[in-house]
Formats: structure tokens, C-alpha cells, sequence
């Protein structure tokens, strides 16, 4: 049995015990939380957080990717979101990769390099700034003021502001 045929009994199992619920599509809590993939991060733990009170976007590295903003830019106009925090984190994948060395390698192994860029960075609070900027800058997105970040330390489980 692979991951997912186990991943699709639990499925089947939520299903069976699932009473139905009346969750708008909207966030109760009116935020977007843009954060790493990385399996070792709760949100719901971290910030207290019930189901359907957050629009969760995750990506490698919890940067601010032209499809985040998409993203985000879907959940203020059509979704009724206002704050943005964006949570990256100590220990990631990304910190101190070699974009150019990945690259390579994928062409070496596909035979052309793909459409997009990993993503890596040297400064763990710069790069957090860095997508805070993007996410201020985009016209698209409306409500822009309460755009935060945030780094989650994965060995202590603190989360600090940076400004």
C-alpha cells in the first residue's frame, strides 16, 4: 500500500464520521497566512487556528511567488481577507541554496531548465522582508497595509516578528 492509498482510507474514514458543516468560504478570521511547505510546521497550532478560519498558502520557502500573490490577490477581492502574514523559517531548504547548481541539474536531467526559479536566499530576515515588499507592492492586491512577517524558529517553536 503506497502513502496515498493510506492517505485515501483516512479519506474514506473522515468521510464516514464527517456531520457536515455550515463554514463559509470566507475566513473567519479575515487573514491569509503564506508559509514554507515544510511538514515540520502547524499552523493551526502554531497560530491557534480553527478550519476555516485562515486561507492557508504554502510554497517552498513561504516566498511571495507570482502565485502567491494571485492567490492572495483572489482572497482579498472575492474572499473578504485584509491581513497578510508571511511566516518563512530557521533550517529551511531554501537558505543557502545554489539556484544556478539546481538549475543545472535539472537541465542536466530533463535536457532544458524549467519556467520557473527556486527560490533560494542567504538572509533568512531579508528574504522575509523581501516577500513583505512584494506582497506591499503588488496594485493588485487591495488591502496592502497589513502586510507582516514573521520567522518560526523549528527548534524552539517561537515565532518572531521582523521588522
Amino acid at each position: 500500500m503506497t502513502t496515498t492509498d493510506e492517505l485515501l482510507a483516512n479519506a474514506a474514514g473522515y468521510r464516514a464520521a464527517f456531520t457536515g458543516d455550515d463554514l463559509s468560504a470566507q475566513p473567519v478570521r479575515r487573514i491569509s497566512v503564506v508559509a514554507c511547505m515544510d511538514a515540520r510546521i502547524d499552523l493551526f497550532a502554531l497560530l491557534g487556528l480553527r478550519r476555516g478560519d485562515a486561507h492557508l498558502i504554502r510554497n517552498a520557502g513561504g516566498i511571495a511567488t507570482a502565485d502567491v500573490r494571485r492567490s492572495l490577490a483572489i482572497s482579498q477581492r472575492r474572499l473578504g481577507t485584509t491581513e497578510v502574514a508571511v511566516i518563512q523559517h530557521t533550517t529551511c531548504g531554501l537558505l543557502g541554496l545554489d539556484d544556478e547548481e539546481l538549475l543545472a541539474e535539472l537541465e542536466a536531467d530533463v535536457g532544458h531548465r524549467p519556467d520557473w526559479t527556486p527560490g533560494a536566499f542567504a538572509d533568512l530576515d531579508e528574504n522575509v522582508r523581501e516577500s513583505v515588499a512584494l506582497v506591499r507592492a503588488d496594485p493588485f492586491i487591495p488591502h496592502r497595509e497589513h502586510v507582516r512577517g514573521f520567522v518560526y524558529d523549528v527548534a524552539d517553536g517561537s515565532l518572531r516578528e521582523v521588522t
